[in-house]
């Protein structure tokens, strides 16, 4: 069985009462809204031209998720840009923010401990450095979870815990660029994001290796836009897992 789906894999696999097919036709539905655009433009046109990839692991742990973003890494340069692999957990009772918020890091903690590929040359292993981005099978991952308890922030809302795994390859001629082009789109997201969303769009959105970015800020948004804690010094040795204040 293969352990990652296209669009038409998970419409041909799962039927209209299935909590999988459920979940899809919400993002589905989100996706392609005219009347209530998605903010995120490029996840926007790679759904659309069906270059993004899906997966529902049950249970969602680090051992069953690893196998999947580990096939789907293999083939993620032949899809091509604007290429991202979804992530989606059985719906649950909601849970609070930071609930959602520890399950997210303890995974992704969890597959960098399962992880043996050597770390990607200039990026870092410290969180709190501007060169950090989560890594995985040799590759810069940038993450983004969006969950159940979002509430103002309807841009990282979702009717189950879901991940989003972009590898950092795919902005590249986005987010360095200077095209008049590629700046209008950017500019349209941060529109649409203020538009999207009931609050301001986070002071922590960033550009990589910028001194003043910190990559882990933007994985998991809150309903607030207050600046997140560093949840850990390095991912993958539990150890060096910081002490929660309060």
């Amino acid at each position: 069985m293969d352990l990652v789906l296209t669009r038409n894999d998970v419409a041909g696999r799962y039927g209209g009462q299935d909590w999988q097919r459920v979940v899809f036709s919400e993002f589905d539905a989100a996706l392609t809204s005219k009347s209530r655009p998605f903010p995120c433009v490029f996840g926007v046109a790679g759904f659309k031209t069906d270059r993004l990839r899906f997966a529902f692991p049950e249970p969602l742990t680090p051992e069953t998720l690893a196998p999947i973003l580990r096939s789907y890494l293999a083939q993620a340069r032949g899809i091509g840009a604007m290429t991202s692999l979804v992530i989606f957990a059985r719906p649950t009772p909601v849970d609070t923010l930071e609930a959602y918020r520890d399950q997210f890091w303890d995974l992704l903690d969890g597959l960098v401990a399962l992880d043996d590929s050597p770390q990607p040359e200039g990026v870092s292993r410290n969180l709190d450095d501007p060169t950090w981005e989560f890594s995985f099978g040799g590759e810069p991952i940038f993450v983004v979870c969006n969950t159940p308890a979002h509430v103002l922030r309807q841009s990282r809302r979702s009717s189950s815990f879901m991940i989003t795994f972009q590898p950092r390859w795919v902005f590249n001629g986005i987010t360095d660029s200077k095209a008049p082009s590629i700046t209008r789109s950017l500019d349209r997201v941060r529109e649409l994001l203020s538009e999207y969303d009931m609050l301001a769009p986070s002071p922590t959105l960033g550009h990589y290796g910028d001194p003043a970015n910190r990559e882990y800020q933007q994985y998991f948004i809150d309903d607030t836009n207050e600046t997140p804690a560093c949840p850990y010094h390095q991912l993958g040795k539990p150890p060096l897992k910081l002490v929660k204040e309060g």
